[in-house]
């Protein structure tokens, strides 16, 4: 038997929620980008429910525009994180030159090989990369946006360029990448 006066079970409310607002969540998310991330759109939005779930409102129609304002945050944090990443990519292959005879070829092969090394790169060390170098953030600024200390940012800066010169002198053959595996492999 349940008491009344207890407190609602934070389980079982965030399962009523989840289960009321979850497919809804899933097509919002997919009629605003690419269809694969939606699921992992909403499950990092169902995530910070969790987390602040002692936040959510009493009303069911409040509780559910909540949670799409929350999905909604997370969607455009993706977004701009994508375009800051695409943006950073062009910069980067803008900036490659060549010095060989035929430096229009040469520049090419730069860009495209710059293009795959920074594909390779985990989005962790995308991230810092485009906030160091694209953003111009200095550490303290980029750790405050990452939420880490100014030392933790640096460390992750060194890094992803090191990883980066390695991805640029250890090109893959292989056509598909994956943004992940490459670079633990390269790791010791």
């Amino acid at each position: 038997m349940s008491d009344p006066s207890r407190a609602p079970d934070p389980e079982h409310t965030f399962t009523t929620l989840y289960e009321a607002v979850y497919g809804d969540l899933v097509r919002f998310v997919q009629r605003r980008t690419h269809a694969p991330c939606a699921e992992d759109v909403v499950a990092d939005a169902l995530m910070v429910v969790w987390r602040r779930l002692d936040e959510v409102p009493e009303a069911p129609e409040d509780a559910r525009a909540w949670i799409f304002g929350i999905t909604r945050n997370i969607l455009l944090n993706e977004q701009r994180g994508e375009r800051r990443g695409r943006a950073l990519r062009v910069r980067l292959a803008d900036t490659a030159t060549g010095s060989l005879a035929d430096p229009e070829a040469e520049g090419v092969v730069s860009r495209v090989d710059l293009t795959r090394a920074w594909l390779l790169l985990s989005a962790v060390h995308q991230e810092a990369l485009t906030l160091a170098v694209f953003e111009g953030l200095r550490a303290p600024q980029a750790a405050a946006v990452l939420g880490i200390s100014p030392v933790a940012f640096r460390l992750r800066v060194s890094r992803a360029r090191r990883a980066l010169r390695l991805h640029l002198h250890h090109q893959p053959q292989a056509v598909g990448l994956c943004a992940d595996a490459p670079e633990r492999s390269l790791r010791s």
